[in-house]
């Protein structure tokens, strides 16, 4: 969520870190040590930008799928980026674009999963993050420069829980579009774009400190969603499989 992405620095330091920048996806990929390459980097952009072009092909042919903030039912000739953004977000009732981010980070941890062989991997985009491996992993909250809980308080997710989505959308940081006044609203779901999906409808329901309750609530009612935190200025509300911490 943070502008500048400085937060990259905090990334695990075990893991090293690359980056990878295709029109708006714009990726940090923590892996071990060695297992980035030519040959891997240049497979994954080829997927990435082969996804890309079929989405934005589809939208040429489909506007309203990028203009929509409500959910859409496609034809079954659109392709599967799109079927897949457009179900996530259906399940958090928002429109498809809600879903791009975490889509498209998980689609990069997938590949290299399954391309590299290595059983860590961490992929940021934009503040959404794909995980999986077999240890805990400890994820700071972001919520603004001048609220409270940044820097201050972050979420333990156990190794069983991996690997998984944690999105975090919000109406007073980024640039993302939101109804709402969400300083940070964060969604984990073992998928992604469901993810990505359900942090944005959580933080579209805060217009004031007293919403936080029911986003976090209506985050837990999405199907698939584990774990949910919600912040607007000093009021929290967090529930499901997660354990708040310190930093």
């Amino acid at each position: 969520m943070v502008e500048s992405r400085s937060y990259r620095v905090l990334f695990p330091p075990e893991l090293e870190q690359h980056l990878l920048v295709v029109g708006e996806t714009d990726l940090a990929i923590c892996l071990p040590q060695g297992v980035w390459n030519g040959q891997v980097e240049k497979g994954l952009r080829d997927r990435i930008i082969e996804q890309r072009r079929d989405l934005q092909d589809f939208i040429v042919a489909c506007p309203e799928f990028a203009a929509s903030h409500q959910p859409l039912t496609l034809p079954l000739s659109a392709p599967p980026v799109a079927q897949k953004m457009a179900q996530a977000a259906a399940a958090a009732g928002v429109g498809p674009m809600a879903a791009v981010a975490g889509f498209f980070a998980e689609l990069a941890g997938n590949y290299l999963l399954r391309q590299s062989g290595c059983r860590e991997v961490i992929v940021e985009n934009g503040g959404d993050i794909f995980l999986a491996g077999s240890a805990e992993r400890v994820i700071g909250i972001y919520a603004g420069e001048a609220n409270p809980f940044t820097g201050r308080l972050g979420v333990r997710l156990a190794a069983e829980l991996l690997p998984c989505g944690v999105c975090t959308s919000s109406g007073t940081i980024g640039s993302s579009f939101s109804y709402g006044v969400a300083d940070a609203a964060m969604v984990i779901a073992s998928d992604t774009a469901l993810a990505d999906a359900a942090a944005t409808a959580a933080a579209n329901l805060v217009k004031g400190s007293e919403d936080v309750a029911a986003a976090c609530n209506y985050a837990m009612s999405v199907a698939g969603v584990v774990a949910a935190a919600v912040i607007c200025g000093d009021q929290l509300a967090a529930a499901g499989q997660i354990e708040l911490v310190q930093l």
